[in-house]
């Protein structure tokens, strides 16, 4: 990787010169900033993160069978981590502000290390599902702080440019998830069946701590760049709503499959409505009395923001719910070993990958239309997959077509939406827009896993071939739908320049 170097943040302006009003104390000594350093270990553990929400999807079968998890468990295995990921994403992000983005990041890249330890040696589904949940903490800590880092130290075509590479991590890790799940699981290393798709965030994150100790640049906390009063602050009242929405629209949603809908999980999703509405009147209400929201208003009005939550929501909803219903369908239903069912998703990978880091060579004047294409191309992409997978086969071209299709579809939809949206925001704000924008992302995932997974878990029954190539058709449409409210999303949107 080549480096660069840059000033410390704050200190440049639109011409490259330091603006020395603007620096912080300190400033003047710190030392150049290597770019290429920076954005290499910040984005190998955002990637590291990411690679986790869908690595499991590949091992479930294999966990379901030794562990022997029921449905409910084993979505909570794999919804339970970014449960508390997405629920802690904003708080990970203010105190990164407050305590220093360098510090934050080491930390939740520690406590993720060693929580993915305690998963690859869990005994049981409920050890399993209790350390998914530290690994959400230490992953929400720690993804915050790469959009933070980014902002702060990279400036014009060079911060586009990078938030182009962070966007085509952002989602092919969901892919990427499937192919090295399946390569893990196959290989049964040392006899471990499932376990070193947990172990090897250990081989990864122990030489990543090594090295973002050494080249990341140190940084001091600092109230003021996190929109906060001196000595910071965090909102309580905030999360606690925030939490409780989450909790509440999840857990029904993930048991209420497997408990036959009891009135209890009716109870809660309509107390998640209230908590939701609770949360949305008291954030501008602290605003107004000078606290700090989790949702400071001059973030969640800036220009492009509020169409690209929605799209970002969608997009990530898409994503989580079809690598969840395709990983079981191929597996379950068609009796793809691990290794085939993860290789499968090669197309969707590299689909993904080219869209989403060439999109920028396209003329400017073409790009407020590739966010409505994307959704378009995955919603028709997402029915061609539906139909080749409905009589029952492996598919043959079409699948394999609409697999690409899906790829591509979702770096338009996601990639250019998130870029132009956060370009925008102001470097203060960055601890602020790389919460609300990671959040949705993820709750995207979990809201998709929860509800069009629980859609083909009910549909699919037993998993029998012919029960699940029915399920996956209703997933398809579900999914297609899904696409056409993206599509519809902001589609007379520009992003003001």
């Amino acid at each position: 990787m080549r480096d660069s170097t840059t000033t410390a943040p704050g200190g440049a302006t639109a011409s490259g010169t330091a603006d020395t009003s603007s620096k912080p104390p300190g400033a003047d000594s710190a030392p150049a900033v290597r770019t290429g350093w920076l954005l290499g270990i910040v984005l190998a553990g955002q990637f590291m993160a990411l690679l986790d929400v869908f690595i499991v999807n590949v091992a479930a079968p294999t966990m379901r069978r030794e562990l022997g998890t029921s449905g409910a468990e084993l979505q909570l295995i794999i919804a339970g981590y970014t449960l508390s990921y997405a629920v802690l994403l904003i708080t990970g992000a203010r105190l990164g502000g407050l305590l220093g983005h360098r510090r934050v990041y080491l930390g939740g890249l520690a406590l993720f290390t060693a929580a993915s330890l305690a998963c690859g040696l869990a005994a049981t589904s409920g050890q399993l599902i209790a350390f998914r949940l530290v690994q959400g903490v230490g992953a929400a800590a720690m993804i915050p702080q790469v959009l933070s880092l980014i902002q702060r130290h990279f400036t014009g075509t060079g911060r586009v440019r990078a938030l182009g590479v962070y966007a085509a991590v952002l989602a092919t890790g969901a892919a990427a998830g499937q192919i090295v799940g399946g390569l893990l699981v196959s290989a049964d290393i040392f006899g471990w069946t499932w376990r070193p798709v947990f172990l090897v965030n250990v081989v990864v994150g122990i030489p990543l701590l090594a090295l973002g100790a050494r080249l990341l640049p140190r940084d001091e906390p600092h109230p003021a760049a996190a929109g906060g009063p001196p000595g910071g602050a965090i909102d309580r009242g905030g999360l606690v709503l925030l939490a409780a929405a989450v909790t509440l629209f999840t857990v029904p949603l993930v048991l209420g499959q497997e408990l036959d809908w009891p009135a209890w999980g009716w109870a809660m999703l309509g107390g998640s409505a209230v908590a939701a509405a609770a949360f949305a009147a008291y954030e501008p209400r602290l605003a107004r009395r000078g606290g700090v929201p989790l949702f400071p208003p001059r973030v969640v009005r800036a220009p492009g923001m509020p169409v690209a939550v929605v799209r970002s929501l969608l997009a990530m909803v898409l994503n989580g719910a079809f690598m969840f219903v395709m990983a079981l369908h191929l597996q379950a239903g068609l009796g793809f070993g691990a290794l085939r069912a993860g290789l499968t998703f090669v197309p969707t990978a590299v689909a993904f990958g080219v869209a989403g880091l060439t999109w920028q060579r396209l003329p400017e004047r073409l790009r407020p239309l590739l966010v409505p294409a994307g959704f378009l191309t995955t919603t028709v992409s997402f029915l061609a997959v539906g139909l080749a997978m409905r009589d029952g086969g492996e598919g043959g071209p079409g699948f394999y077509a609409g697999l690409t299709g899906v790829g591509a579809g979702l770096a338009l939809a996601f990639s250019p939406n998130l870029t132009g949206a956060l370009a925008l925001v102001r470097p203060e704000d960055a601890p602020h827009a790389s919460g609300l924008m990671t959040t949705t992302a993820q709750l995207g995932g979990l809201v998709g896993v929860a509800t069009i997974g629980t859609l083909y878990l009910e549909r699919a029954g037993a998993l029998t071939l012919r029960a699940s190539a029915d399920a996956v058709w209703d997933a398809s449409l579900a999914l297609a739908a899904t696409g056409v409210l993206g599509l519809l999303a902001g589609v007379r949107y520009r992003y003001r320049r």
